[in-house]
């Protein structure tokens, strides 16, 4: 079953209006029939979304490895959880699920993997689309930096057609033709 891969944090310490738009858009996959894939936490954002697609019918597809589910982080209500040795592995299956990539604001951990996403489509190991959810602004100094690494061609002026970017929940649908 192919979906979304969604990126996004798994700290429960962040803004009320992180969760509100991870829940948006779990709400709008549910309603778009839709299918998440994602790490498989039932912590932060990652829960929110989860507890949200569910909640309005939706599938939930969980990838997480052996030694976080270990630490009972798992969200074991999703309709399928994939267990993998470890991070490379997690990172594959998703990616090889995927219709596309939505990255919601998140740490290092989101950071690492939708850049891998964004380097592998420049490289063009793939085509799918690659879109942040821009809430409150949180991925505007890594906006910047993209401009910056352009502005000092460290990467092609044509780098930023490899994303796009949605302020709103609603708004990630376009990129995908959902």
């Amino acid at each position: 079953m192919q979906g979304l891969c969604v990126y996004c944090a798994s700290s429960g310490a962040v803004e009320q209006a992180y969760f509100q738009a991870a829940s948006a858009l779990g709400v709008e996959m549910a309603h778009r029939q839709v299918p998440l894939i994602y790490g498989g936490g039932n912590v932060g954002l990652m829960g929110a979304i989860a507890t949200a697609v569910h909640a309005h019918g939706g599938k939930v597809i969980g990838v997480i490895p052996h030694a976080l589910r270990e630490r009972e982080l798992a969200y074991l209500e999703a309709d399928e959880l994939i267990i993998t040795d470890g991070m490379r592995e997690r990172k594959a299956v998703m990616e090889s699920r995927a219709l596309g990539f939505v990255a919601l604001p998140g740490g290092m951990g989101t950071l690492e993997e939708v850049l891998e996403v964004l380097t592998s489509k420049n490289l063009h190991y793939h085509s799918k689309p690659i879109v942040f959810l821009n809430t409150l602004g949180f991925y505007n100094p890594l906006f910047a930096l993209f401009d910056h690494m352009r502005e000092n061609r460290f990467t092609p002026a044509n780098a930023a057609q490899s994303y796009d970017v949605a302020n709103e929940p609603e708004d990630v649908f376009e990129f995908f033709g959902l």
